[in-house]
């Protein structure tokens, strides 16, 4: 089999949503040809938010995964930090209001550029280097965030001009929807385009996740010739023989995953809120993750206590059973005008549960289409409480209609991973 180099500083045991694309294309490459060799960081040294040692059983026994050490601000900020983790995206686990916030978010937005994870790049360079020559490896994908490993690919493409280079760019850059909340300067930002754009130009073929990301990168470089949308998925494995154990007594309305002040909650707040005690006696709104101090703060001052329940980081296969056991999934976006485009893999992991999906969500937005198009669930304009408390009312009286779920099979990660495999080739 052609051996393919995949550099990605996310990878088990590390966790989080971010983990998946890579971890199942890794899983199905070899049924396409490949033979991929993963380059990633030490775990003992890496700064992940999130640990999932569980997922470490999906690498498949005969994929080769290479390790190398690195060097980060981030470790020092997790000594010095009140709450003594690594930051995750978004700053879901940071009271965004204290000084030291503001702080230490300036400090990696100006200082550490393109991110604070840099301190890996000459660590994996050298190793791919190596393993380039070894292996005699012509392809080479760079996956990001963090954007700063996208770095290695330009400097490997500039040493070894004969390789295929694909840069994989899961999130904005510059547009992602929390960048201005890192305070750059004008010459911090100025550097960001041109880390930006030269990764753009350079690359001999870019994939995102959704038409709407492409369409942002399209804005800081003329490259929609190379450019190719390859979107997150689900992998049929990990939801068969999944227990169901729907609560009988109650409603569950699970929100699944970190949700940062960046969200937009208002609307559904005082949608539940408004609900009539019938109602809110039959409810349980259940939120599985990282929740910003200021999300709880919001709920706690609408006196809705009672009908939460809070369940901290839990392991993919965990997730993937409160998905399964909600009567009621939730969706939320980050609120700002460069999230149209956001299609999270939150999203297809959804709707391969086969529980209706209330999205929090405008018409206009890529997610919507795609929830409408594969009839899985409702959306609702986030600010439009009545609405929302309306498809609440009527999801506990039994008035949906049934999902379908007739398209969602077009995102299988195998399907995904042949797609990825064509354009390799």
């Amino acid at each position: 089999m052609k051996k393919v180099l995949i550099i990605s500083y996310y990878f088990p045991p590390s966790g989080g949503s971010g983990v998946q694309r890579w971890l199942k294309f890794v899983k199905y490459l070899p049924e396409f040809g490949y033979d991929p060799i993963v380059l990633t960081v030490d775990p003992t040294v890496a700064s992940y938010p999130q640990i999932d040692a569980t997922l470490l059983q999906d690498i498949p026994s005969l994929v080769r995964v290479e390790r190398t050490t690195t060097r980060e601000i981030l470790s020092l900020y997790k000594r010095v930090s009140p709450t003594k983790e690594i930051p995750y995206g978004g700053f879901a686990n940071e009271n965004t209001n204290t000084f030291f916030s503001i702080l230490s978010r300036f400090v990696r937005g100006n200082l550490f550029l393109p991110d604070p994870r840099r301190g890996w790049n000459k660590f994996a360079y050298k190793k791919a280097c190596e393993l380039i020559e070894q292996e005699q490896i012509d392809t080479v994908i760079t996956t990001s965030p963090p954007h700063s490993t996208q770095l290695i690919g330009l400097k490997l493409k500039k040493r070894f001009a004969s390789i295929q280079w694909i840069a994989d760019l899961r999130d904005p850059w510059r547009d992602i929807f929390y960048y201005k909340d890192t305070y750059p300067t004008w010459l911090a930002d100025k550097l960001n385009a041109y880390y930006e754009r030269a990764v753009l130009q350079q690359a001999d073929q870019l994939i995102t996740v959704s038409n709407g990301c492409k369409n942002l990168f399209l804005q800081h470089a003329a490259v929609a010739d190379k450019f190719h949308v390859i979107p997150n998925g689900y992998d049929e494995d990990d939801f068969e023989q999944l227990p169901v154990d729907k609560a009988a007594d109650k409603f569950v309305i699970s929100y699944i995953g970190v949700l940062s002040g960046l969200y937009c909650i208002d609307g559904l707040i005082d949608a539940v809120a408004n609900l009539s005690a019938s109602y809110k006696y039959q409810l349980t709104i259940r939120f599985v993750g990282k929740i910003a101090p200021e999300i709880r703060q919001k709920l706690s001052e609408k006196g809705i206590d009672d009908i939460l329940e809070f369940v901290d980081y839990v392991p993919h296969n965990e997730a993937l059973r409160y998905m399964k056991n909600a009567h009621l999934l939730l969706l939320l976006l980050p609120h700002a005008s460069s999230n149209t485009g956001i299609l999270t893999g939150k999203l297809f992991e959804y709707m391969a549960s086969e529980t209706p999906i209330l999205m929090l969500a405008s018409d206009t937005e890529e997610a919507t289409q795609l929830l409408q198009s594969c009839q899985a669930g409702r959306a609702v304009h986030p600010l439009d409480s009545a609405a929302i408390q309306l498809a609440i009312e009527n999801a506990i009286d039994g008035k949906w209609d049934k999902a379908s779920y007739k398209l969602y099979t077009d995102y299988s990660r195998r399907a995904l991973t042949g797609r990825l495999a064509s354009l390799i080739s």
